[in-house]
């Protein structure tokens, strides 16, 4: 990388001196991309399906096919795929009985808030009352834009289940463009690991949940906005963020790690620029609304405060087999003193690991820390992760593993739905199931988290930097020196950990041997 250290492989492994460190010169080209069945076991595995792995011999011309082009045919063909699982509810699960989509694990909101949220009466989202007991759309304002305008292209002509169902095609074909602009991002953030948007675009839980709601708005602008950071454009990034927080809460979260590595690489007037993107932008999106139609506005930020203790989450485990339910506003201030102290340790590992951590690992451990204390998990929040993920910890058993339990949780919810709304022929799955299915998604998160802390302390265990990259995704943090550290990484001339199953990695540099 350029502007690291890279050591001169004819004087043995591990050695450095002040002669030998040079710095690497920036090819005007498209590096090479890493093959994944030459690093990667379970993809090797995978890869005898279409053959096995690319032999060194076997000749290679340009051709249309770039890996870009490839993940994004497979990602748009798994979303496709996606759409025929939700075919028995399209055809008659989502408007007969409350139990049939369930136990097809079929089931949507886009449907159901065509009619549900006002749209096919032409209400105008925030500045409309809507009748019953939600008031107002209950979403944020990009968001809310998005239904919108799907709900213009939207016959108003035939029934009304006719008239959910196109609006639901409508929106199904937004999604998988939002989908492909997810799939492009994720392969050219890593410009010599395109092919780790493959664990994307092959996800099962990404196809099962993308046409459930529509998060997947937000993580194509995150996506995007991530795209920009690594080069280097940070305004941009700003910009992208913003909006992406003005369709979903979580992006913002992403600046809290980025404020650390910033803080530590002395890249302040950078970060400065992007925050200041973010909230522009999301001023200029949300303002007018404020303005015009406050108390619309202002409703999902209190549904959110207001919403009890819901599906998914490790409290609704704790309420369920309590005598005395804890209340939504202890909860609320539970969650947030727990997650307030996930982010301080997230902090402190950003400032004290032994290299300075890669910007997607931060930003998968404080999206996945959110996931874990919020109060409520919907099957679809797991879309927030899946880039996060491909970018953090780029193998494909863990990868895999964590999917597992994902699945696991997606029909785990859906049984215990249509447990509880079949009456008393109970078809599904009971209480004690479902917290089993809610504890399985926790763990299989936590694994992740864990696995991707493992790769922060030991840089050496980094696939990502195990090829010799810093932070392909960082932009300016790439290759940047540290400026404020705390801890052992501060000390001088501290070695770096290393094992003989692979080769030895020194501040993101890779030799041919290991460490004397």
């Amino acid at each position: 990388m350029a502007g690291m250290p890279s050591a001169d492989r004819s004087a043995g492994p591990g050695a450095e001196t002040p002669s030998t460190r040079v710095h690497a010169p920036v090819s005007p080209q498209e590096p090479e991309p890493v093959r994944p069945t030459k690093e990667d076991e379970v993809a090797r595995a995978g890869s005898e399906l279409l053959g096995g792995p690319l032999g060194r011999r076997a000749l290679s011309a340009p051709t249309w096919w770039s890996p870009v082009r490839i993940i994004v045919l497979v990602a748009i063909g798994m979303f496709a795929l996606g759409m025929v699982q939700k075919m028995p509810c399209y055809n008659g699960a989502w408007f007969v009985g409350a139990s049939s989509q369930y136990t097809h694990a079929c089931y949507s909101d886009i449907p159901h808030l065509y009619q549900g949220r006002g749209f096919a009466d032409g209400l105008v989202p925030y500045f409309d009352k809507l009748p019953g007991t939600m008031e107002y759309l209950e979403y944020p304002v990009l968001t809310g834009m998005f239904m919108e305008m799907a709900s213009w292209v939207t016959p108003g002509s035939g029934s009304m289940q006719h008239q959910e169902k196109i609006y639901w095609m409508v929106n199904a074909g937004i999604l998988m463009a939002c989908t492909a602009v997810v799939a492009v991002c994720v392969a050219r953030t890593h410009r010599r690991r395109p092919w780790d948007a493959l664990l994307v675009a092959l996800a099962p839980a990404f196809a099962l949940t993308a046409t459930i709601n529509w998060d997947l708005l937000a993580v194509a602008l995150t996506a995007a906005a991530m795209l920009m950071w690594s080069r280097a454009r940070v305004l941009a990034f700003g910009v992208l963020l913003g909006l992406a927080t003005a369709a979903k809460l979580y992006p913002v979260l992403l600046l809290g790690p980025l404020l650390i590595l910033c803080w530590r690489a002395g890249r302040g007037r950078e970060f400065g620029i992007g925050l200041l993107g973010t909230a522009v932008t999301w001023l200029a999106v949300n303002l007018p609304v404020i303005l015009l139609a406050g108390d619309g506005w202002s409703k999902f930020y209190t549904f959110s405060k207001e919403r009890g203790v819901d599906f998914g989450s490790f409290w609704l485990i704790l309420n369920q087999r309590m005598d005395s339910p804890l209340a939504t506003d202890t909860v609320n201030t539970l969650a947030m003193a727990l997650m307030f102290l996930a982010c301080l340790g997230i902090g402190a590992l950003g400032l004290t690991a032994p290299r300075r951590p890669r910007f997607a690992q931060l930003a998968f451990l404080v999206v996945a820390a959110f996931i874990i204390t919020n109060k409520v998990y919907s099957p679809q929040y797991v879309l927030w992760l899946i880039p996060l993920a491909a970018l953090a910890r780029p193998r494909w058993r863990d990868f895999l593993i964590w999917q597992v339990c994902e699945v696991a949780y997606f029909l785990g919810i859906w049984m215990y739905l249509a447990y509880t709304t079949s009456g008393d022929a109970h078809k599904g799955l009971p209480t004690e199931g479902y917290q089993g299915a809610i504890v399985v998604h926790l763990l299989g998160t936590l694994y992740l988290c864990a696995v991707v802390v493992r790769d922060i302390l030991m840089p050496e265990r980094d696939v990502v930097r195990r090829g010799g990259d810093d932070d392909p995704a960082g932009g300016v943090l790439d290759g940047a020196e540290d400026v404020f550290v705390l801890g052992t990484a501060a000390l001088p001339g501290r070695p770096v950990a290393h094992s003989s199953e692979g080769p030895y990695v020194k501040w993101g540099t890779a030799t041919d041997g290991v460490s004397p």
